[in-house]
């Protein structure tokens, strides 16, 4: 199965708190997005709590299934098949594993409220399930031959990112560097997330056939983002400071 964060993002970045605008106002879409993710996840056999999949082997049998069934798998996509056609949307809801669930909720919650609060709550949906569905189906075009299950909110979440670059970049963010030993650093988002995307970049690079992280999806989801967000918004309605301190995440949509 393929996921869709970055565990080097893990190593690298992580963010404490929550991003929010002075004003704090509430995010309908973005806490729903993450209400029905981990609902979803919670009654899947990826959880492992339901007890309708059995355990061990009947278990891991049902989690193959449910990848296989609500995934992408790149192979398939382009055949003429509209069940096919579907997956790249349905995928955006279903995660692999705790640490992946969480790790993408994490940044949604984080940059994905004043995201929303800027575009709006219609758009904001349109802009996360459209970046989310074009995230999976670049990286489907560009591993054509894949039969390995591709999961996970992170293309979408990618381009919340992107879209959150460009409409505050002065946005503070809480950083854990390992290489200065986890000394907590507030640094602007336009220093954190161009970095994050470089890591995805190298990464990307170095990525073998086989189960992994879809970073390619991550870098094509942060590109629709940000481009998104400057030709709709463009330079005058950019925000040119936010005080509140905004988050990191964990790596693993």
């Amino acid at each position: 199965m393929i996921r869709n964060w970055s565990t080097a993002a893990l190593r690298t970045v992580r963010t404490l708190g929550t991003a929010r605008t002075p004003r704090d106002r509430a995010a309908p879409v973005t806490y729903g997005l993450i209400t029905l993710c981990c609902v979803l996840f919670l009654i899947s056999p990826a959880s492992g709590l339901n007890p309708a999949y059995g355990t061990g082997d009947e278990l891991l049998a049902a989690q193959r299934a449910y990848f296989r069934r609500w995934g992408v798998i790149p192979a398939e996509l382009f055949e003429d098949s509209p069940g096919s056609a579907l997956t790249p949307a349905t995928a955006l809801f279903v995660h692999g594993s705790w640490v992946h669930l969480l790790g993408n909720m994490l940044f949604l919650h984080v940059f994905g409220a004043m995201t929303e609060e800027r575009m709006g709550r219609l758009q904001f949906t349109l802009f996360y399930l459209g970046c989310g569905y074009l995230a999976l189906l670049g990286y489907a075009g560009a591993n054509a031959h894949s039969q390995q299950p591709l999961v996970g909110a992170s293309g979408a979440i990618s381009a919340v990112l992107g879209a959150f670059l460009f409409l505050f970049p002065r946005a503070r963010v809480t950083s854990l560097l390992p290489f200065l030993f986890f000394l907590p650093l507030r640094l602007a988002a336009w220093l954190v997330l161009p970095f994050w995307a470089a890591l995805q970049w190298m990464a990307a690079g170095r990525a073998g056939d086989g189960p992994g992280v879809a970073y390619l999806a991550h870098l094509v989801g942060f590109g629709l983002g940000f481009v998104f967000a400057w030709v709709r918004f463009g330079r005058a309605t950019r925000v040119k400071s936010v005080p509140a301190t905004a988050p990191e995440g964990e790596n693993q949509p």
